[in-house]
């Protein structure tokens, strides 16, 4: 009879988990993942019919303005210079383009493990690089800079001996650090995080190159740049692609037209011709001023969160149902598994899951799996296994003597852990689960790591745009605290209704 019952369950978790697998790819536009189609590209004269070879893949990281970022204030496409010579070489080559957004140090991952086609982030060719990706000729060449505070200005490379510098991992400004001698090198993901470090001095200065430096300290008034000598500094930036790509020379010939025609100094001019409006601050260094415009924008991202939230609970409260069932068994094999996978999961870090699960998956299963489905796969795992002690332990907790009466009686075990056990298990784990579930909706957060748009990932767009590090992480606090409130208060509701039902 048991056994009958946890095969009947297998099968319904199975269904569930195919049924939920097919209906997300139907989320509306703005609740998926940073990726976008462009049908056509109207600015971009082409040889060919758009789309008639097909769709091709970029990968990008849309922090990094002006070459790349999020246009928040408006449709929320990813926009920038390299984002135009993207969409005028697609378009001159028959394809139809999509841009996947990630970090900027999961670019060439996504590269080798065939997730997208070619890589367009600002990326200077390396020769740690050259042994892991192909590049194309190189389309701009750009200047490091030092930025520093007013109060403590750095000029040249000479001047920052002895003091802690930041570097965005992964950049040429990064390795051109690692040359400096008698320097304390702080590596950071993200241009936004280089900007707080400096204004809360846990840096003295940053290395970044010469666009982004006008940026940042145009966007604060604190800070300054001093641009380091161009004989020594000299960054390429070029177009990545996986080791042997037959991408490399049909690119490079479209390149080599538009630096001929003149059409990619007009995109150059175009994307650095702009000039930020200064920002007043208060006493603070605070302006929430920049947040006027996105404030729409972030708001979207609360129905990514609790969508994932949900279902990620849901899947994980089945799943960790299955898993303590198995454990109580009897059955040596299940017991075996369900304990090993429980070590496991709980062993090893989520982010961790999260990276193996959306990476390895193309990889392995040749299946493009989508950056909400990993992150929604790798949460409902993770939580499966703490829930799965939880759940037992309510059902362990059930006087014994009522298991015992229920089978004296006849009734079927399934029909028995349904109606009778079950219930009063959930009843006395419901705060553990409600804690499992705040959980969830704050560790939400680090799947903005894969670009999913969720709250974080969006208050990151701003950042990265705006070059303020704290108005817009500030106001996703006050959304993921309001969501907390309203789930906390929700589960107390319930429990009250469930005391009176007693």
């Amino acid at each position: 009879m048991r056994r009958t019952t946890l095969m009947r369950m297998i099968y319904l978790f199975l269904i569930i988990f195919v049924a939920v697998g097919a209906l997300w790819p139907g989320l509306p536009e703005d609740a998926r993942p940073e990726h976008h189609r462009y049908a056509s590209t109207a600015d971009a004269p082409s040889a060919l019919s758009v789309g008639e070879k097909g769709t091709i893949v970029l990968g990008t990281s849309p922090d990094y303005p002006p070459y790349e970022n999020v246009d928040a204030k408006n449709n929320g496409d990813i926009v920038g210079m390299d984002m135009d010579i993207a969409k005028f070489i697609a378009a001159q080559l028959g394809y139809k383009l999509e841009i996947a957004a990630m970090d900027f140090n999961g670019l060439i991952a996504a590269l080798q493990t065939g997730r997208v086609d070619f890589v367009m982030s600002a990326m200077s060719v390396t020769e740690e690089r050259k042994r892991n990706v192909d590049f194309s000729s190189t389309y701009y060449v750009a200047r490091n800079t030092i930025v520093s505070r007013k109060k403590e200005p750095y000029e040249s490379s000479e001047s920052l001996g002895g003091k802690i510098v930041g570097t965005q991992l992964g950049s040429t400004q990064d390795l051109y650090a690692q040359t400096l001698d008698g320097i304390q090198l702080k590596k950071l993901n993200r241009i936004p995080d280089l900007i707080q470090e400096l204004k809360t001095g846990r840096i003295q200065a940053a290395i970044v190159e010469d666009a982004v430096a006008v940026e940042m300290t145009a966007a604060n008034s604190d800070l300054l740049l001093s641009f380091l000598p161009p004989g020594s500094t000299e960054n390429g930036y070029a177009i990545a692609f996986p080791k042997g790509s037959a991408l490399v020379e049909p690119f490079n010939d479209v390149l080599k037209e538009m630096k001929e025609s003149g059409r990619i100094d007009a995109i150059i001019d175009k994307w650095f011709a702009s000039e930020r409006e200064p920002q007043a601050s208060n006493v603070l260094n605070l302006n929430f001023g920049i947040l006027k415009g996105y404030i729409p924008y972030m708001l979207k991202g609360v129905y990514v969160t609790l969508l994932f939230t949900l279902v990620s609970a849901a899947f994980g409260f089945l799943w960790g149902t299955i898993l303590s069932l198995f454990k109580i068994s009897g059955i040596k094999p299940l017991e075996w598994f369900a304990t090993a996978y429980t070590s496991v999961l709980r062993g090893t870090p989520l982010l961790l899951q999260l990276f193996l699960i959306y990476y390895a998956t193309p990889q392995l299963f040749q299946y493009d799996i989508s950056p909400l489905m990993a992150a929604g796969l790798a949460f409902g795992l993770n939580s499966a296994a703490y829930l799965s002690e939880t759940i037992r332990g309510g059902i362990m907790a059930v006087d014994k003597g009522q298991r015992e009466a229920a089978l004296s009686l006849g009734i079927p075990y399934r029909m028995m852990m349904i109606s009778i056990i079950l219930p009063q298990a959930v009843r006395t784990i419901l705060p553990a689960l409600v804690n499992e579930c705040v959980a969830l909706l704050k560790e939400s957060s680090l799947v903005s790591v894969i670009g999913v748009q969720d709250i974080m990932r969006r208050a990151n767009v701003v950042q990265a745009t705006e070059f303020r590090a704290l108005e817009a992480l500030l106001f996703a606090g006050v959304i993921y605290y309001v969501l907390v409130l309203v789930l906390t208060s929700l589960a107390h509701l319930l429990e009250r209704r469930l005391r009176r039902s007693d």
